[in-house]
């Protein structure tokens, strides 16, 4: 008996079970039916061999031999070769029979494979379920650059943002759902920032913006109300007003340690991290 130990496999009787009804619950299995008379079926075995190699957790390519196989084939109902099927769940959900292009076989797995932002969507959403925002913030951050026009991943993303006190980047990205997408889950969001930027509005933040209103010059007041907005996870109004203190005094007391360790703070690929460190260390060199 042949056990299913790698991603490439010929299916025989003896695991058949296996990998039609078991492996199929798990990831997309494609069955390539072949012969050693049929010239088309060994250009094309290569091909399948090679896009299976791609996708080692996501896809099985289970080769049957119909000349030792006819009860396999006949059970597929297979009449001509070479003719790939694909099983998912156990059942037959799509194929083509013939050599096909390389690129014509890649669209149709496109159409069954997960897609890279799935999976990063996944592992973030586990991540935030145990409270780690900052971890999942770069995995939803590249499946939103990979895929823009995902809801679900925007949503996620915008949450994120919030927990991460990353309130006008969160408002950013909900000004850009569009209409149509503005259900329950946006106005849940939506009601969830306006709660954030209330909160974010504390006695000491109120009565430092009006210090630094009427006396702009008065840099200590600056750096002080930088650091009530750092508290209250408004980092980039933050950093901004660090910016202007050192473009004024780059030697001004704790504010270059305050905008370092602003910046080091953020999560692990933000965007914001990088500008600001870009501003910083083009005042410095």
């Amino acid at each position: 008996m042949e056990q299913v130990t790698s991603n490439i496999v010929n299916m025989t009787p003896d695991n058949f079970q296996q990998i039609v009804l078991e492996e199929s619950q798990q990831r997309l299995v494609m069955i390539d039916f072949w012969a050693d008379w049929c010239e088309p079926c060994k250009s094309l075995m290569p091909v399948l061999e090679k896009i299976a190699a791609e996708y080692p957790q996501d896809l099985l390519l289970a080769k049957v031999n119909c000349d030792e196989q006819q009860a396999i084939s006949m059970q597929f109902g297979v009449r001509n070769l070479p003719t790939v099927i694909l099983v998912k769940d156990g059942q037959p959900i799509d194929g083509f029979a013939g050599a096909q292009p390389e690129g014509e076989i890649r669209a149709l797995l496109e159409k069954h494979l997960p897609k890279v932002e799935d999976g990063l969507l996944t592992n973030a959403g586990e991540l935030m379920a145990e409270g780690k925002y900052d971890e999942a913030f770069p995995l939803l951050k590249t499946a939103f650059e990979t895929a823009p026009d995902r809801t679900d991943i925007k949503f996620a993303l915008i949450h994120t943002l919030l927990e991460l006190g990353r309130l006008a980047q969160a408002k950013e990205l909900l000004d850009s759902v569009m209409l149509v997408d503005q259900d329950a889950d946006y106005q849940t969001l939506k009601g969830k920032l306006e709660l954030a930027e209330k909160a974010s509005q504390s006695p000491e933040i109120l009565a430092l913006e009006e210090t630094v209103d009427k006396n702009p010059e008065d840099l200590q007041a600056k750096v002080d109300l930088a650091v009530q907005y750092q508290q209250n996870n408004r980092q980039e109004e933050g950093l901004a007003l660090l910016l202007k203190v050192l473009q004024r005094d780059i030697n001004f007391g704790d504010a270059k340690k305050l905008m370092i360790d602003t910046i080091n703070a953020l999560p692990e690929g933000d965007s914001l991290a990088a500008t600001y460190r870009r501003k910083l260390y083009a005042m410095l060199y």
